[in-house]
């Protein structure tokens, strides 16, 4: 009896690490063909709104309307994806809102219709990440959520690489319109990928960050009604009683402030200036950061085991104000090397360290997505004003002047992690050894 009681502990062991794997190759497909979800058409927009007769200035401000709705959700998604057992038909749902609410440019681009589904796809956005961040730490637990995560990144870095690559040969094949029937391509593979991951391969405790001490924990959610009913304010409360967090959020808002702004007004400087294809140049600065985004998330794994993620930020906002410099001297299509690939490095190591960080900060809490929305929130006043400024910017001071202040904006962001070092550097250390 012992012999087979040890057979059917072993049998239900291996059952789980069959269902793991199963979970986290989905989770990877689902990172390759979500970053339509997220954005949209993203950088395209600003070209195709250039083409039909909108000035940069009214770009930026429906751009930064969107960012606004996006940010003011991400704290209320992230307590409702703690509280939901229903995260995968989050991704569901609100991917098939990104795909409607793209269409509506394609139908009309009137100022109203841009600016409504600009917001749609905000919203959207903001739940999708922290729904993936969220199954991420419930399938593979705190121990494994650097490792994951790192690989969840690197997978969404090719798939915004391939699908950019993709949407500037149709586009320039087909037309710009091209390129909303491939985000409805990839959305519609994103929602396939989503539902192949087992729900019983979830620990939804673990989701939230309060991971079991033993097995016979695992599954249950003992404390959801606590995160229904006070989700939201505790995670105001634990940003603003966590320093580091509060630095780290900081610091992430100016850095946005100027980056939010570069990727599409690079595009609509270069292309404005008649020095390349609005579709193919346009998928060019997408691909040149994503390629470089892909090793600078395997490489920040690397680099916040053996140092702690601190050394990783501190490179990630050095990179801005370079980029900010050579965007306004060198507005020429090979420039997009450059340019772009200050901007993989800075995104690529961010995409890492944040939510890594975050998880590593709020463990135990059971309230690790609500904390993951409130530093998006907090970040997402730099990213969702940053399109507005540059817009305006550009058209009053043009676009050297914009590149060169929007660059600027990143050295609050060194002086905030190297001023507070001291403190920072401890709580960045984290569970270093094991990631």
């Amino acid at each position: 009896m012992a012999t087979a009681a040890a057979d059917r502990s072993g049998a239900d062991t291996g059952g789980r690490q069959a269902e793991r794997r199963r979970a986290t190759r989905a989770l990877q497909a689902l990172n390759f063909f979500m970053a339509d979800m997220q954005a949209g058409i993203g950088p395209f927009l600003g070209v195709f709104l250039q083409q039909r007769g909108w000035q940069t200035g009214p770009i930026g401000t429906v751009m930064t309307l969107g960012g606004v709705a996006g940010m003011a959700v991400t704290v209320p998604a992230g307590a409702f994806i703690d509280h939901t057992e229903k995260k995968r038909w989050v991704v569901v749902v609100t991917g098939l809102c990104t795909v409607l609410a793209s269409f509506l440019i394609l139908w009309r681009q009137s100022g109203l219709v841009v600016s409504v589904s600009q917001v749609a796809t905000a919203i959207a956005g903001a739940a999708i990440g922290p729904a993936v961040t969220g199954m991420t730490l419930g399938i593979v637990r705190q121990r494994g959520f650097p490792a994951q995560n790192g690989r969840n990144q690197a997978w969404n870095h090719a798939g915004n690489m391939v699908g950019a690559g993709l949407s500037g040969w149709l586009g320039w094949r087909f037309g710009m319109p091209a390129i909303f029937f491939l985000a409805a391509a990839f959305g519609v593979l994103a929602i396939a990928s989503v539902l192949s991951i087992p729900e019983r391969a979830i620990d939804h405790r673990a989701a939230r960050g309060l991971e079991a001490d033993d097995e016979d924990d695992d599954g249950g959610d003992g404390q959801g009604g606590d995160a229904a009913g006070e989700g939201q304010a505790a995670g105001f409360r634990t940003l603003l009683g966590n320093r580091p967090m509060l630095i780290l959020a900081a610091a992430l808002a100016c850095f946005h402030l100027g980056n939010g702004a570069m990727l599409p007004l690079y595009g609509m400087a270069v292309v404005g200036a008649g020095k390349g294809d609005p579709a193919l140049f346009t998928a060019t600065t997408v691909m040149v950061a994503q390629a470089v985004m892909i090793l600078a998330s395997l490489a920040a794994m690397r680099i916040a085991a053996g140092r702690g993620y601190w050394l990783v930020l501190l490179i990630s906002f050095a990179a801005l104000p370079i980029r900010g410099l050579l965007a306004g001297l060198f507005i020429a299509h090979w420039g997009v090397w450059p340019v772009q690939a200050l901007d993989g490095i800075g995104a690529g190591l961010q995409s890492v360290a944040v939510p890594g960080l975050v998880a590593c900060l709020l463990d135990g809490t059971g309230r690790v997505n609500v904390g993951q929305g409130a530093v998006m929130t907090v970040q997402g006043v730099g990213a969702s004003l940053s399109p507005a400024i540059g817009g305006w910017l550009a058209q009053m001071l043009g676009y050297r002047i914009a590149f060169f202040l929007l660059g600027g904006f990143a050295l609050a962001s060194l002086a905030l992690w190297i001023g507070f070092a001291g403190l920072l550097r401890p709580a960045c250390a984290g569970r270093r050894t094991t990631a």
